[in-house]
């Protein structure tokens, strides 16, 4: 999506936002929603770091209620149903079962978390909790059988990269601007107002904005030291982050249905397995303390084989290193509550902010998560609000996302009515693209009648009419944006089509 160039008379921006991760798109969103003006900037392409390595999950965090996380719990149950009604081509339920085998809690400990946690959240839609014999339910299917008894409860799927694609768009839509690969250098408060300096392909230019958000996620630090005066409140502060590194496998689909599994390790910490993209099931996650600088992870061999390990206790398939094929890993940016073990260290968020009488605010966002997004950006336009009386009220709770407007909202029939408008493409292709971007597929599939319109099919029917759509409308630029966070179609392509992607995307952005 183009932006408009630095003119000499460059206005203010009420914000100018660090980040593009979820939180940095949400507040974005939530922000040019209420008439302010937005600038967002991302070292690098959105959700590039954090916010495409989760487990993929709109889950209200069951395990958090053993650590008397009541509040975040019952806020991230009430989003659940919310972002599903918001955004129902990426976000739909599924079903999670529990077996009790392996268990290290009580059978009657866990039903009564359940009970708990379908109660918290005003539960409307989605299934409650039953019990069931893995022994004749189909749910027992491909797996180890040490026990009959097994719990079944509900939370909800999400395509986490592009979650914060369109909370990005939306904003757009609405009069942000969203600099991708657009790097902060440094802030200084001047005047009442923050004067920046971002350097990006173009070079170097200046900005100013009424007030900063630091949504940076592992760098939060890195950027609270850029822009700190010495002489600011904010040193006095004791707030900090905590990384924490989580990875997750991606192997051959181990078992039929399409449910997921919560598996319980003898030493309490939980993993799931997931269905995942169709042919595969997705396993995770770890914990482990991130001690290095903020930057790219990758999953370390001690994890693989936990993580496999979780697999062959509970799954009859027999699973080596060899059966991965993929893996990834992001650290999580916590707010560090000082707990000694890294499974416990809340999923909260804080956020805090400075602002002297008299000085421009810096808001920082510490911890959170995928399902508090939308709440997390409330709450810190509500911090803002004394700096911005002109700013409109809260309004995104229900706002649909681009493509969630499907009718009543059932994407089932949306795909049934796009397969009966494009009889002469593969419907399997027209799911995917349906799931991917709603009723913005009719934009990708303009003026397309037969296979032959969409271009160059670069393999799995990734074409060169997606490309260009990626391009044009989601800041996609290269064949990593393409290939694993706006679709992940790098599980499917071969090696080879991602040097013909970033050849074919490289020429649409030289146009």
């Amino acid at each position: 999506m183009a932006q408009p160039e630095q003119a000499p008379d460059q206005p203010i921006y009420d914000l100018l936002i660090i980040g593009g991760g979820i939180n940095g798109a949400g507040i974005a969103r939530d922000a040019a929603g209420r008439g302010l003006s937005v600038l967002l900037v991302e070292a690098d392409d959105l959700a590039q770091h954090t916010s495409s390595a989760s487990t993929k999950l709109i889950h209200g965090g069951l395990r958090y209620l053993e650590y008397g996380e009541f509040r975040l719990v019952r806020e991230a149950l009430i989003e659940r149903e919310r972002l599903w009604g918001m955004a129902p081509h990426i976000i739909w339920p599924l079903r999670f079962v529990l077996p009790q085998l392996n268990s290290p809690r009580p059978a009657w400990m866990v039903r009564l978390g359940l009970f708990l946690y379908d109660h918290l959240g005003g539960r409307k839609r989605l299934p409650a909790t039953e019990t069931i014999d893995l022994r004749r339910a189909p749910q027992g299917q491909g797996l180890n059988l040490g026990a009959a008894k097994a719990f079944v409860y509900s939370d909800c799927w999400v395509e986490d990269s592009r979650l914060v694609v369109l909370n990005a768009m939306d904003a757009a839509t609405r009069g942000g601007t969203i600099a991708t690969r657009t790097r902060l250098i440094a802030a200084r408060r001047e005047g009442g107002l923050w004067r920046g300096t971002l350097t990006d392909a173009a070079g170097t230019r200046d900005v100013q904005a009424r007030a900063v958000v630091n949504a940076a996620g592992p760098w939060v630090e890195d950027v609270i030291q850029r822009l700190r005066d010495p002489a600011s409140a904010s040193n006095q502060r004791n707030r900090g982050v905590r990384l924490i590194k989580g990875s997750h496998i991606v192997l051959p689909r181990l078992y039929p249905g399409d449910h997921a599994f919560l598996l319980q390790n003898p030493d309490r910490r939980v993993v799931f397995a997931v269905p995942y993209e169709g042919e595969f099931t997705l396993i995770g996650t770890t914990d482990e303390p991130w001690t290095l600088p903020p930057g790219p992870a990758t999953i370390s061999p001690g994890e693989t084989e936990y993580l496999l390990e979780t697999v062959r206790r509970y799954f009859a398939a027999p699973v080596t290193t060899a059966d991965v094929r993929w893996t990834y890993a992001g650290i999580r940016p916590l707010y560090d509550d000082h707990a000694a073990n890294a499974s416990a260290v809340t999923r909260d968020y804080v956020l805090d902010l400075d602002a002297a009488p008299g000085e421009a605010p810096l808001l920082s966002v510490f911890g959170g998560k995928i399902t508090t997004f939308r709440k997390l950006a409330e709450h810190a336009l509500e911090k803002l609000s004394p700096h911005f009386p002109m700013a409109g009220p809260a309004w995104t709770a229900g706002a649909v996302l681009p493509g969630g407007d499907l009718p009543g909202g059932d994407f089932d029939a949306y795909v049934a009515d796009l397969v009966s408008e494009h009889p002469a493409l593969p419907p399997k292709l027209l799911r995917r693209l349906a799931r991917a971007y709603g009723s913005r597929a009719e934009t990708v599939l303009a003026g397309v009648r037969e296979p032959a319109d969409m271009g160059r099919d670069f393999g799995a029917g990734l074409t060169e009419a997606e490309l260009t759509y990626l391009a044009r409308h989601e800041w996609a630029m290269t064949a990593q944006d393409v290939l694993w966070r706006r679709t992940r179609m790098g599980l499917h392509v071969l090696p080879q089509a991602a040097d013909q992607i970033e050849a074919f995307m490289a020429g649409l952005h030289h146009e």
